[in-house]
């Protein structure tokens, strides 16, 4: 238990596949991974996770069919309208990672606002959302912030990029979980996972279940992480 790391984050990809697979929608597919999503979260608590965070929606996913786009954006509000209670019972805080922007309704907006609120106070466990988030456009508005605030160059540097982020207080995840047999970050946390270790599994999402989480974290407790150093 003292190697159980203390940041998670999980790329959640395969609804789509699990529905055609099923003759379903693949809209099915992103419903059906509610459940995933809440006893991962669950299970995290369980372990001691102090921070969470899932890929909900990237900055790319505007590209699909404006039909899914649509599910997904309803599906998020409610989402929040469903859970965010319950988890707020459980000491869960919940926060949010990407760009406000026009694209994104005002209801799912108010929505973030409402459960940000909410649970802003509590201190068990972090659930960072990942929407409309992309780890490039993450690092373009933290410079952007350091030249709206007048950093002249010299004082640019890691820490000073790194406290513009979206959640500087977050810690770097130590482990990254991507579901559904894809080996590849698809920009998520490009700045903040440096050096977390990766685990890839053939799991599609709405699949996965804490059990699944927790033999990822036994991959990662075999691991040496040695930040570029050797052992000594």
């Amino acid at each position: 238990m003292k190697s159980v790391p203390h940041h998670v984050g999980v790329v959640m990809d395969g609804n789509g596949r699990w529905a055609t697979r099923r003759g379903l929608p693949r809209t099915e597919g992103h419903g059906a991974g509610e459940k995933a999503l809440v006893d991962t979260a669950y299970g995290a608590l369980a372990l001691g996770v102090k921070a969470l965070t899932v890929y909900a929606f990237s900055t790319e996913n505007w590209r699909r069919p404006i039909d899914e786009v649509r599910y997904l954006m309803n599906f998020n509000r409610g989402l929040l309208e469903r859970r965010q209670h319950e988890l707020h019972a459980e000491g869960v805080r919940i926060t949010f990672s990407g760009r406000r922007d026009w694209r994104v309704p005002r209801g799912v907006l108010s929505r973030m606002d409402e459960a940000a609120e909410l649970t802003k106070n509590n201190k068990v466990m972090t659930l960072n959302i990942a929407f409309n988030y992309g780890g490039r456009a993450e690092i373009v508005d933290a410079v952007k912030r350091l030249i709206d605030e007048g950093v002249s160059a010299k004082k640019v540097d890691e820490k000073a990029i790194r406290a513009h982020l979206y959640h500087p207080e977050l810690p770097d995840p130590d482990l990254v979980v991507r579901t559904s047999g894809e080996f590849r970050t698809s920009n998520f946390l490009l700045w903040e996972m440096a050096y977390s270790e990766l685990v890839f599994t053939d799991v599609l999402w709405p699949d996965f279940r804490r059990e699944d989480l927790y033999a990822a974290i036994s991959e990662y407790q075999l691991r040496e992480r040695r930040f570029g150093g050797v052992d000594s």
